[in-house]
C-alpha cells in the first residue's frame, strides 16, 4: 500500500493551524516592535544574532546562513539599518569578496531597549498559556523537525 499523497484531516488542520499561529504571532511581534521601539521584527532578527557573538561582528555569508536569508535581501536591509546607524559593514581585508558586519553603538542601544518588551511580549502571547510540559513537548518537536531539516543553510 503506498502512502495517500494528501495530508488527513488531522494533519491538514494541525498543519494550517500551525501557519497561521506563526502567520499571527510574527505580525503581532512585528507590529509591537514597530511601534515600541521603531524596529522591525527583521531588524530584531539581525541585531540578536550580532549580540550572540562576542565582538558583535560577523561575516556577511554567515550571518545570511545564520538567519536563512538570500544575499540581496541581506545586503539590502544591512544598507537600511546601516543608515540607521544599528550595523556598519567593513571589507575582509584576507578576503575581498567577503565583508563583517557590525554592531554599532546604537544598535546595541536599541537592542538592549527593545529586549525586555519583546520577552514579555513572547511569554505573553506565547508561553503564559502553555503549561510546562507543553513547553517541553514544543521544543522536542521542534527538535525533531529541525534534525529533519538538516543543514539546509
Amino acid at each position: 500500500m503506498t502512502a495517500s499523497p494528501w495530508l488527513d484531516d488531522e494533519q491538514q488542520q494541525t498543519w494550517r493551524a500551525w501557519l497561521d499561529v506563526n502567520a499571527r504571532l510574527f505580525a503581532r511581534i512585528s507590529r509591537e516592535l514597530q511601534a515600541t521601539d521603531g524596529l522591525s521584527l527583521q531588524d530584531y532578527d539581525v541585531l540578536v544574532a550580532l549580540t550572540d557573538v562576542p565582538d558583535g561582528s560577523v561575516r556577511m555569508r554567515d550571518l545570511g546562513v545564520k538567519l536563512q536569508w538570500e544575499k540581496s535581501r541581506l545586503s539590502k536591509h544591512l544598507t537600511r539599518m546601516a543608515a540607521r546607524g544599528l550595523v556598519a559593514r567593513r571589507e575582509c581585508y584576507d578576503d575581498r569578496r567577503g565583508s563583517f558586519v557590525e554592531l554599532t553603538e546604537e544598535g546595541l542601544a536599541a537592542i538592549r531597549a527593545a529586549a525586555p518588551g519583546h520577552a514579555a511580549l513572547v511569554r505573553e502571547v506565547f508561553f503564559d498559556g502553555l503549561s510546562g510540559e507543553q513547553v517541553r513537548e514544543l521544543g522536542r518537536i521542534c527538535a525533531t523537525v529541525l534534525e529533519r531539516l538538516g543543514d539546509e543553510g
